[in-house]
């Protein structure tokens, strides 16, 4: 009967990166420096605010939305933090985490035939659901433009098919970060053109030197924003995302919101108002230690004379594999095997991130240090 099976979910694949994951789990000794799964537990008081619904037996539906009280905090959230004001009754959506943002978004505004423009690398959620809508993803090269998209790119690309530019930033493989400067380029750019901007921003908390700027404070009326808790407050499993966008479009997402999961979990979302209410600035001393890693990690790579950019956000390095003729693929496997240490090969990433690999440094110092002991014995084995 699996022929009888939609020839889209057919054509998809899993996940490179949980694929790469999954492979090397069962491998004794091994150190993984692949998953961006924050080391840090959920904050102490957001935990308790979940048990409290449950001995309250808060165990129904909320409206498909979400509380109003937590679209509220997040709305407040945004407006404190990155300086734009939204709606909490008509701009606001609480989601089943920034994955099913990212689903309910593209189902929304993409139709058949149309195209979708995303920086290559990427992560790899985005493909499998432009496809699964029909419409075609168009990757803009940026490892020459140090992994930034810019508004040239973005231009080069533009088709009267362009439905939607992804702006993922601070980027998940290479840690980069957009500049005020150059989001106000592509909002100039995108300003008098009929296309939708979804900037997913679940690392925005995660910014070291800089501070945090969004699109959609140049680009409001055509910008679906996209966040969570997973990483700014080490909720990954909690499953709460924040979407953000004009009336004009939360209207119809949330229509497919509602059919698809009718809303996000009534006791994850308590736990979400404690953690956007009384935990704030939960994720302060979190990026405080990160950047610490960082620091440590890219001092290690430059020694081991790696090409390398310091990321300016979130938690990962994407690394470019020195001169041997070998896939990322078969480079990941024989560091599995030779080394017993884990990272992702770059191909999990789109054709783009073929010739590197990911490493996360969402790991303790002990972890990130031994890992990086066997990586730099392994290259010194290869020379």
């Amino acid at each position: 009967m699996e022929h009888l099976i939609n020839n889209r979910v057919k054509n998809i694949e899993i996940s490179g990166i949980r694929k790469f994951f999954n492979m090397v789990a069962h491998v004794e000794d091994m150190i993984s420096l692949t998953i961006g799964q924050p080391d840090f537990q959920t904050p102490e008081h957001v935990k308790e605010a979940g048990k409290q619904a449950i001995d309250l037996n808060f165990t129904t539906y909320t409206h498909n939305a979400g509380l109003i009280e937590l679209r509220q905090a997040a709305a407040d959230f945004y407006k404190k933090k990155y300086h734009i004001e939204y709606s909490a009754e008509h701009e606001t959506i609480i989601t089943v985490g920034a994955s099913e943002a990212i689903d309910i978004t593209f189902r929304t505004i993409l139709d058949e035939g149309c195209e979708v423009i995303l920086p290559g690398p990427v992560y790899p959620g985005y493909e499998p659901i432009i496809k699964l809508c029909g419409a075609t993803p168009i990757y803009a090269d940026i490892r020459n433009t140090d992994f930034r998209m810019t508004a040239e790119l973005i231009e080069s690309l533009i088709t009267e098919k362009t439905r939607c530019i992804v702006l993922p930033y601070p980027s998940n493989p290479t840690g980069v970060s957009l500049t005020e400067p150059e989001l106000q380029e592509i909002a100039n750019l995108l300003i008098d053109k009929d296309i939708f901007v979804l900037a997913d921003e679940i690392y925005s908390e995660l910014v070291y030197e800089q501070q945090h700027v969004s699109i959609a404070q140049f680009l409001k009326e055509k910008t679906i924003v996209i966040n969570g808790l997973s990483k700014s407050h080490s909720m990954t499993g909690w499953r709460i995302g924040m979407l953000f966008a004009p009336e004009y479009l939360t209207k119809h997402i949330l229509k497919v919101h509602q059919y698809n999961v009718t809303c996000a979990t009534s006791i994850s979302q308590m736990a979400a108002l404690e953690a956007l209410t009384n935990g704030v600035d939960d994720a302060l001393p979190m990026k405080d230690e990160y950047a610490i890693r960082r620091d440590y990690v890219f001092k290690r790579l430059q020694s081991m004379g790696l090409e390398v950019i310091k990321p300016e956000g979130a938690f990962y390095f994407f690394i470019k594999i020195p001169a041997i003729n070998i896939t990322s693929f078969d480079f990941c496997m024989d560091l599995v095997n030779e080394a017993k240490l884990a990272v992702v090969p770059g191909s999990a990433f789109s054709e783009f991130g073929e010739g590197y690999f990911r490493l996360s440094y969402a790991y303790s110092m002990d972890t990130l240090k031994e890992g990086l002991d066997r990586l730099e014995g392994y290259l010194l084995s290869i020379k």
